[in-house]
């Protein structure tokens, strides 16, 4: 079962499975894991890094993803990267075990970080790609609720300009339209959002859905909310989400039916 994610950021880990250099990783970033991969293996005259040149083959065998653009996912790379160096993570971080194994000590890494300001706020995804190198979250580094803990292959779909639905504004003029929470006239696309749920027209200014995000939690301190219920339909929704699908995602995303009805993502999914 192959996923299709629209607009993607992600940070990812690759594994070393060349005898001469097994058990060595990587981390990166990349808008198209597959083609990514391709480059490490391939070498660093098509586009591989110098650390990976040589030395594959590689296998990516984690990656994060759902970051909102892509300086935030470079920063989360940067930080994944030097954990000794990172401000945010030196308080948090332990350093490596004499025992622990590379990869291993990477996911502890990144365990951390999800549970830190400010990708503790995201709505990320965190993807086995190869069931060989599942390991599980300890019980202290569990991620947040919002985030998803998903298996299987990704592949990257790019989309362009604002999901605006002519469905949503079907027959409604523009001097009709106004905001399912202040009432007010709606007046610059920019500055509204609209419900990620198909059956559902609500659209609000963004500062009032903001605010009505963080009325609904414990912390009116909160400058961003990270969900919330919808005031017309009342279902949860990512703030997250709702960003990227004004950016335009959401749009085509589908599962490939042509999977393998016996593939190891059904078992997971299923169990």
């Amino acid at each position: 079962m192959v996923h299709e994610i629209e607009n993607f950021y992600g940070c990812y880990l690759l594994y070393c499975i060349n005898p001469k250099f097994k058990g060595h990783t990587y981390i990166g970033f990349t808008v198209d894991p597959n083609r990514r991969l391709k480059q490490h293996n391939a070498g660093k005259h098509a586009g591989g890094a110098q650390r990976t040149s040589g030395r594959g083959p590689w296998q990516m065998i984690l990656i994060i993803h759902g970051f909102p653009n892509e300086i935030s996912a470079l920063r989360f790379e940067w930080a994944w990267q030097h954990p000794k160096k990172s401000r945010r993570l030196q308080t948090v971080a332990a350093p490596k075990k004499k025992s622990e194994q590379g990869y291993c000590y990477k996911f502890r890494i990144a365990c951390e970080m999800l549970r830190v300001g400010p990708w503790k706020m995201l709505p990320l995804t965190v993807r086995w790609l190869n069931q060989d190198f599942m390991l599980d979250f300890d019980s202290g580094l569990q991620p947040p609720a919002h985030m998803a803990i998903a298996y299987g292959p990704v592949k990257s779909l790019k989309v362009n300009g604002s999901n605006h639905s002519a469905k949503q504004d079907a027959g409604l003029q523009p001097q009709q339209r106004r905001c399912d929470i202040c009432h007010k006239k709606l007046k610059i696309e920019k500055d509204t959002l609209k419900c990620i749920h198909i059956d559902c027209h609500m659209e609000c200014h963004t500062p009032c859905l903001q605010s009505h995000f963080i009325s609904q939690t414990d912390n009116m301190d909160e400058l961003l909310p990270i969900e919330g219920s919808c005031p017309k339909c009342h279902q949860q929704v990512l703030w997250g989400d709702l960003i990227r699908f004004k950016r335009g995602c959401y749009q085509k995303l589908k599962e490939n039916e042509n999977a393998d009805k016996d593939h190891w993502t059904d078992v997971l999914t299923d169990s």
